[in-house]
């Protein structure tokens, strides 16, 4: 009885291989259709040709209460500095899931997305790997190495990326951050890259990156973010401000402001 339930399965492989794609396929539409008429906010997404990007008032699907940003580039990519915690990285990955949203279901979290059909690529969340061997700093450079790579491709591609060679020196991660954001951004191609090295903002200003950034306040000993997008590089800093909220000993934000005066300003 065994080998003969065994050998009428084999015969209807085909037929159950059909049927577990066909219930695949309703499962999806099903899931779908219920997002798209719920109360989300979303919109029907068009696609362009002419390398420019146009969405209007996007958010994250994931964040309760998202707030919302608009962002127009045309022949351009995006630099995007900004605090700590002001909501870079959230920013960059909001785009790059909405454009994926929008090329496999035909819909986005926006008012209103168009954009071309990209391939995408990121490098946004990086370990290392201690049984692979290889240091964090390795992994970035295989990682970068790939979207270097998928950069030949005559296709528009959307490449994410997240503060570029956290894991060696200033200024060879400037050097070489800013060489390799400059070969990634060809005609065809889309580079959306956060950061917290200002001096990317000048280097990169003449190689066709359009300015961002994300910034704070701080009132009544404690830092509040709008989360707005905002044109042009951030002009301040609050990493020391976080310490001293925080409670750090105060010798230890002395010093550390009197280094930052004398070496840095």
């Amino acid at each position: 009885m065994f080998y003969s339930f065994l050998d009428a399965i084999t015969k209807e492989k085909k037929s159950i291989e059909d049927l577990f794609i066909f219930i695949g396929n309703i499962d999806v539409a099903i899931s779908t259709a219920s997002l798209k008429f719920g109360n989300l906010k979303i919109c029907t997404p068009t696609f362009n040709d002419h390398h420019e990007i146009n969405a209007q008032n996007i958010h994250h699907p994931l964040i309760e209460n998202c707030i919302s940003n608009t962002i127009q580039l045309l022949d351009k990519s995006m630099l995007l500095t900004g605090s700590n915690m002001s909501g870079k990285s959230t920013f960059i990955r909001t785009i790059a899931v909405n454009s994926i949203l929008a090329q496999a279901f035909n819909f986005c979290f926006a008012s209103a997305y168009n954009a071309p059909f990209y391939k995408v690529y990121s490098s946004i969340r990086i370990t290392d790997d201690l049984l692979d061997h290889t240091s964090y700093y390795l992994q970035e450079v295989l990682n970068i190495k790939e979207l270097i790579d998928a950069s030949n491709d005559d296709n528009p591609c959307l490449f994410i990326l997240d503060e570029l060679f956290k894991g060696t020196n200033t200024i060879e991660r400037i050097s070489g951050g800013k060489a390799i954001l400059s070969y990634l951004n060809k005609t065809q191609h889309t580079v959306l890259v956060s950061t917290h090295d200002i001096e990317l903002t000048e280097l990169l200003r003449q190689d066709h990156y359009e300015l961002f950034h994300f910034s704070e306040q701080i009132e009544d000993h404690e830092l509040f973010f709008d989360h707005k997008l905002k044109k042009g590089s951030l002009k301040t800093r609050n990493a020391l401000k976080i310490l001293e909220l925080y409670k750090y000993p105060s010798s230890i934000i002395t010093e550390a402001k009197k280094v930052e005066k004398n070496y840095f300003s």
